[in-house]
């Protein structure tokens, strides 16, 4: 999609980069979040409670800070790209309920399932819809992703729209076709991955440090297969995204470094050394952001509404970006300092 020979950046561009920086820090982020919620569904064996144990202590601190980065996103494109933000609202409206509510679901079962009656019957109830939710929101995420990128979410004359059927208008979009749900499964696959690989560095002892390691190399392999079944899928649903995807020098230059990445990952979880994997796989996950990010452009919604022709006027756009300097101020020395509270390995009260 995108043309590397004509590329005039202009101040809509710099905003949906800010919205591709915010988007990429929330599957960093939250995205390990939703992870471990998949790995404490299929926790098993004998020392399934110590794995829970180490997933709640890993995101309990900071999961709720996470959704920042989301939120943002949906504030710079209700505010920027107001006609961009009505027709996806209102097209994608089903998937986005379901999103919501799973992201609802999870945060009280896990806030339940920590505060609530510590009997083992009221856990499992709290634990089960944490998991489930854990798994069935970043499927319906990658949903809305892949119905956009794959362009059946195009804008339409409001005549022609009102006009449609109920099922052609908010259903088919996103469920009709295999190409979102794909994207949805990917989704799905790098989060456990990121989150395993996150936990490897988490985890205390040895034990639960190979449980972890053999699951973010399973969901690095199931996250290539899953991959490659996109990418068919998308030449044989979306010609115009695989060519974006498959063809230019910056297509290949993207899979190359995606590639070199996910074998970092693969090499580091071999030799054990768990930073470096931890940081293969954020690096893993960037590159395929940006990949879509790079191959979409110059298109907001494909296939024939730019990003230009969605943006609200300068003004508003300059406004939003001189509140989000100062808000970035305030908003990164926080997490930084949260992460060193919580993520140091020491207590922010420990004595001397």
């Amino acid at each position: 999609m995108s043309d590397t020979t004509q590329l005039t950046w202009t101040l809509p561009h710099v905003v949906a980069g800010v919205m591709v920086l915010s988007l990429n820090a929330y599957v960093l982020l939250g995205g390990a979040d939703f992870g471990g919620g998949v790995w404490d569904l299929f926790a098993r064996g004998k020392d399934r409670d110590q794995q829970r144990a180490l997933i709640a202590e890993a995101i309990g601190p900071i999961w709720e800070a996470n959704h920042v980065w989301l939120i943002l996103v949906v504030v710079l494109l209700f505010t920027c790209f107001p006609k961009a933000f009505a027709h996806l609202a209102t097209e994608l409206h089903v998937p986005i309920t379901i999103m919501l509510v799973g992201v609802v679901l999870r945060g009280s079962a896990f806030t339940f399932r920590t505060y609530d009656s510590q009997k083992d019957a009221v856990q499992r109830r709290w634990g089960r819809i944490f998991s489930v939710a854990s798994l069935l929101t970043p499927i319906i995420l990658g949903v809305c992703v892949g119905a956009v990128a794959g362009g059946t979410v195009p804008m339409r004359a409001r005549q022609a729209f009102t006009e449609m059927p109920f099922r052609e208008r908010f259903i088919d979009p996103w469920f009709a076709s295999p190409f979102p749900w794909a994207v949805g499964l990917l989704t799905l696959m790098l989060f456990a991955f990121l989150a395993a690989s996150y936990l490897t560095v988490e985890a205390p002892d040895d034990s639960l440090r190979d449980i972890f390691r053999r699951r973010a190399v399973q969901s690095q392999l199931a996250l290539v297969v899953t991959a490659t079944v996109t990418l068919v899928l998308g030449s044989a649903n979306d010609p115009l995204l695989f060519e974006g995807l498959t063809k230019g020098k910056a297509a290949l230059a993207m899979h190359g470094v995606t590639a070199l990445a996910a074998a970092t990952s693969l090499w580091a979880l071999s030799v054990r050394r768990f930073q470096l994997a931890r940081l293969a796989a954020a690096a893993q996950a960037s590159f395929i952001l940006w990949g879509w990010a790079w191959t979409q452009f110059p298109w907001l919604l494909p296939p024939d509404r730019t990003i230009t022709s969605l943006a609200a006027p300068r003004i508003t756009l300059q406004l939003t970006l001189g509140a989000l300097a100062i808000g970035t101020a305030i908003l990164l020395p926080s997490f930084l300092y949260l992460f060193r509270v919580f993520k140091s390995g020491e207590t922010a009260f420990e004595q001397d």
